[in-house]
């Protein structure tokens, strides 16, 4: 069933106009020109977002979030707001509202944002099941012992206030353990924040964090309220927070140590009331010894840790995973009684695995694709793991050829993420390039990057092309 979205706007050309948009991306629109009727609708009918108007007739849109975010803290609401009224939208996000967008805004800003609005709301609103049984979608599957310490020790911490580092390759599922963190916390009905530093480019990492005030540098026409003002009272999840710059690691400490923050440009302390859970699966011990990672928010971060294992670690559980991932996705593909082989779930537990349970999802969709309607059998699952694993392509190759061959298969079904195969597929190769420019020099290579010298060492460690070992510069 399509997002049902309750747009609140008296202003009837307008409302058709956002209408029409949304209704073309697929969202069902069910448009109100009051703000009372629009509260009573949000109150007492399904709905997956709400985006209103700040000036409307019956109440205006500040009691509408208000209220509606008292009466249903999980469903996201988002503000439209003329210049000159933002104080008063940064008020509504304050008091609950997901985000605000300031008049005039163009078509694509607007479906991010509902687009990023209705991810985080689905996060929340799908429980995440641990252990057997996992009847929902999102579940931490395994019954192995690595797996049932993981459990017990998400039981024994996720009540209490206490900063939680979660650590793991990549793949593991550090976000859905945060999720059950929170799930099971009294912070459950707040908001549930996730960020990943890692995505964000540096210089504005800090504002997405922090906030920023009008005019704190340059594009910054309007005050903006950041991640930890919008996780009031709930958590905040800093997925690979080993990427964060010396700078941004300080006012994160400080954040942590004193419960306070300031906006980029600004002057006035801000308390906040935010559990903070943070991931990674860099070696911050590595990184504290090449000075890339304060020693003292290491602590700050690490009073609880939980270090997830690797599937490899944990192989028992592969055919139970395996499982799970053929009912997720059997109705997505339209496959009936979906079926796998057991010598096809043997061949799966002989793998290692470098890109964890996310890689071993994409192999099982990418199998039950190829055999519908038949199981799965163990010809589909070694054809499948082969392409998840596709070297980059040949030098004879253009890019244009390698790109319309990448989204031919995002479109058949072979592939779901683009950008993630081009990633994996010319990551090794630009590292490979780099480090022979440079002669074997690590510092040199990292700095043509713009990586780290850590995380430098990382890749060629993970690509097997250099030793660990930095040359002297020349």
């Amino acid at each position: 069933m399509p997002a049902r979205i309750l747009l609140i706007e008296d202003d009837a050309s307008l409302a058709g106009s956002l209408q029409k948009v949304l209704c073309s991306e697929g969202y069902a629109v069910e448009v109100c020109a009051r703000g009372d009727d629009g509260l009573r609708r949000g109150l007492t009918e399904p709905c997956a977002l709400v985006l209103t108007d700040l000036k409307l007739p019956g109440c205006d849109g500040l009691e509408v979030v208000s209220r509606l975010h008292a009466a249903r803290p999980l469903l996201p609401i988002l503000m439209m707001t003329a210049h000159g009224t933002t104080d008063i939208a940064i008020e509504a996000t304050k008091r609950g509202a997901y985000d605000y967008l300031v008049k005039p805004f163009e078509a694509e800003q607007l479906l991010d944002l509902i687009a990023s609005a209705l991810e985080q709301s689905q996060a929340l609103s799908e429980p995440v099941e641990m252990g057997p049984g996992w009847p929902a979608r999102s579940a931490i599957v395994g019954n192995s012992r690595p797996m049932q310490e993981i459990y017990k020790q998400i039981g024994r911490v996720a009540a209490t206030p206490v900063t939680v580092l979660i650590r793991g390759e990549t793949g593991t599922g550090k976000e859905l353990v945060a999720r059950a963190l929170c799930q099971h916390s009294d912070r459950a009905a707040k908001p549930f924040i996730a960020v990943n530093c890692a995505a964000i480019p540096e210089t504005l990492l800090e504002s997405e964090l922090f906030g920023h005030e009008r005019g704190a540098f340059t594009g910054a026409h309007t005050r903006r309220i950041g991640r930890f003002e919008q996780a009031a009272g709930g958590t905040l999840f800093l997925d690979e927070i080993g990427d964060l710059s010396p700078s941004t690691q300080s006012k994160l400490l400080r954040v942590l140590q004193e419960r306070c923050i300031q906006r980029l440009g600004g002057d006035e302390v801000i308390q906040v009331d935010v559990r903070l859970l943070a991931a990674t699966h860099r070696d911050l011990e590595a990184a504290i010894a090449e000075k890339e990672f304060r020693e003292d928010l290491f602590y700050r971060l690490s009073v609880v840790t939980l270090r997830l294992p690797a599937l490899r670690e944990r192989a028992e559980d592969i055919p139970e995973l395996v499982r799970f991932f053929v009912r997720r996705h059997a109705a997505e593909l339209g496959v009936e009684s979906p079926s796998i082989q057991a010598d096809a779930l043997a061949w799966l537990q002989t793998q290692p695995w470098p890109g964890n349970v996310r890689e071993l999802e994409n192999v099982v969709r990418q199998a039950l694709l190829a055999a519908r309607p038949f199981p799965v059998g163990v010809e589909h699952v070694q054809q499948a793991s082969a392409n998840s694993r596709r070297p980059a392509p040949a030098p004879a190759q253009s890019h244009a050829a390698y790109i319309a061959d990448l989204l031919g298969r995002v479109q058949r079904g072979e592939e779901q993420d683009a950008f993630s195969r081009m990633v994996a597929d010319l990551e090794p190769e630009l590292y490979a390039q780099a480090i022979a420019l440079a002669q074997g020099n690590q510092a040199r290579a990292a700095r043509w990057l713009g990586v780290t010298r850590l995380k430098m060492r990382e890749k060629l460690t993970q690509y097997g092309l250099h030793p660990a070992q930095d040359k002297p510069p020349s």
